[in-house]
């Protein structure tokens, strides 16, 4: 499929990847709807952080992902639907777990069968590493077991199994597109690598949770141009697909280098309350990437010294937050 041309609706617009994957649609021609989650203050999250010229070639609607006729008027007349729209964090999976199953299950139906009924030509659904929990074997294939260690894991894997019945029961074609673990320019300041560039700058030392986890830490722009290969690509619907690097490095490690390229030295502290709950805790997670390489010709571009200093460059040009080792659920 060539996407230029297109029509797209993109869920969770506003969000981190959301705003990266409808800059690279637009580059690609296509026409995208950006829909973003409707507040009183009228922001657009990350699409903030697009050009002027970028943002006024998008539709951009505010709504809320649960309001099924809303996600439904949205669909008709699209072509292809890409939905991120989700309830991320796992540390506040651990507070307000119904949240997750309302807005990551219900909403996830809501797209699945807006896109059914709609007819539309392709469905993204974005999974998560998360649900592979911590290894059992690695790297980690689309094969391995499936294991519910957080609220959230188990949300994510509820909506790839909807996602997975609606393919088989309706012919949906849908595609589960499962990034490993995305950085880069314009993440939460609660993720874990602007956490530490954040006290990097401001604090005398890093606080962090556990040291010793292992991530596969894929550039966001590596993600958007795998969402957009899934979009277009001639791949099997009805089935996941990873995106990462096939590389990882520990938290502890990453914390060093990223200091390491700020020329900067301060301690590492794990702080308790950052700590997981030890059988919640996903130790390990390590992509393998053969299949997006064979059915999407899907690969990385970016190392991880290149993104993160990219990364680094943009959060030290943003504002600080009040108190960057406080740490925010």
């Amino acid at each position: 499929m060539n996407l230029s041309g297109k029509k797209v609706l993109v869920t969770g617009a506003g969000g981190f990847i959301g705003a990266h994957v409808c800059e690279a649609l637009l580059a690609a021609g296509a026409e995208v709807t950006a829909m973003i989650r409707y507040t009183s203050h009228g922001t657009a999250g990350n699409l903030q952080y697009l050009t002027p010229r970028t943002r006024e070639a998008l539709r951009i609607e505010a709504g809320a992902i649960e309001d099924a006729e809303f996600v439904a008027g949205l669909t008709a007349g699209q072509d292809v639907v890409i939905h991120l729209a989700a309830l991320i964090g796992i540390p506040y999976s651990y507070v307000a777990p119904r949240s997750y199953l309302r807005v990551n299950i219900e909403g996830s139906l809501n797209v699945l069968e807006a896109a059914r009924r709609h007819g539309v030509s392709r469905c993204l659904m974005t999974s998560t590493s998360e649900v592979y929990g911590t290894a059992r074997y690695a790297p980690i294939d689309e094969n391995h077991p499936l294991q519910g260690q957080s609220p959230y894991s188990a949300s994510k894997i509820a909506a790839d199994k909807l996602a997975e019945s609606y393919h088989r029961s309706f012919g949906l074609p849908v595609v589960i597109v499962r990034p490993f673990n995305t950085y880069g320019p314009g993440q939460s300041a609660r993720a874990v690598i602007p956490a530490i560039i954040g006290q990097a700058l401001c604090c005398p030392e890093i606080r962090l949770g556990s040291l010793t986890p292992v991530r596969d830490l894929l550039y966001v722009k590596d993600t958007a141009a795998g969402f957009l290969k899934a979009a277009a690509a001639d791949c099997p619907f009805g089935e996941p697909v990873n995106l990462g690097t096939g590389r990882a490095v520990s938290i502890g490690e990453l914390a060093r280098t990223i200091l390491d390229l700020m020329g900067l030295d301060k301690p590492l502290v794990t702080d308790p309350c950052r700590v997981r709950p030890e059988a919640s805790e996903v130790f390990e997670l390590i992509c393998d990437n053969a299949k997006a390489l064979a059915t999407l010709g899907w690969k990385p571009e970016h190392g991880l010294a290149e993104g993160l200093a990219q990364t680094i460059a943009f959060f030290t040009n943003q504002p600080r937050p009040d108190d960057p080792s406080r740490y925010r659920v």
